[in-house]
């Protein structure tokens, strides 16, 4: 039975993932950041506890939450996203919350997270997007949330270098019909929750601190 960590797991493809992680036997610790979600993942047979992954004082406490664990695989889920294109400055209150949820939150969890999954030999995965490749010619829509997610990628390359007892990637889930992705996604929730809890059972030495695509595909030149 392994131990999987989902980071961000109120809704959306976190949610799914530990629906179908308990399905298959795993042992699973969630968080979310209100009582309804947290009511969800216990309702389903996870651990939960409360995280905002945008507050620095709530991620402070994720090694105290963990303390004794040895994690098989953490998922860092957590999200937010801004559509404005780059005609739009970002204010300084929208650009904090984007960047603190999507890449501060991750930066501060990884020293906490990374020493668990290594006493397992286990994959940290972080979910990235394509919007943040810089070498695949954006677009000039939601340029704050590109930022972001190019930033994270680089964030997670880096950490790789500091914890060589586990794999580190980063992955696009693919266009999902969530809030974030809208109605008219290609992907259901549950085909991209199951194709990312296969990719992440495939992650070996090959891949890690790559920039993976859902089908398991690394982006050149990202």
């Amino acid at each position: 039975m392994a131990t999987v960590l989902v980071l961000g797991a109120s809704r959306g493809i976190g949610l799914e993932l530990v629906r179908q992680c308990l399905a298959g036997g795993d042992r699973v610790i969630a968080t979310a950041r209100d009582e309804a979600g947290l009511a969800r993942l216990t309702d389903l047979g996870a651990t939960a506890f409360a995280l905002d992954v945008a507050s620095p004082v709530s991620v402070a406490g994720l090694a105290w939450h963990l303390d004794g664990e040895k994690i098989d695989l953490a998922v860092y889920m957590a999200g937010v996203v801004n559509r404005a294109a780059a005609t739009e400055p970002p204010t300084q209150p929208e650009f904090d919350r984007v960047m603190h949820a999507n890449v501060l939150g991750a930066m501060q969890a990884i020293p906490q997270v990374a020493p668990l999954v290594e006493a397992a030999g286990g994959r940290f995965v972080f979910v990235s997007s394509q919007m943040g490749r810089i070498g695949s010619e954006p677009g000039p829509d939601a340029w704050l949330y590109r930022v972001s997610k190019a930033a994270l990628n680089m964030a997670v390359v880096s950490a790789q270098k500091a914890y060589p007892g586990a794999v580190f990637a980063c992955v696009h889930p693919g266009w999902v019909r969530t809030d974030m992705g809208g109605p008219q996604a290609t992907l259901s929730v549950e085909d991209s929750a199951a194709s990312l809890r296969r990719l992440c059972a495939g992650l070996g030495d090959a891949q890690r601190g790559a920039f993976l695509n859902i089908d398991g595909r690394p982006f050149p030149g990202w």
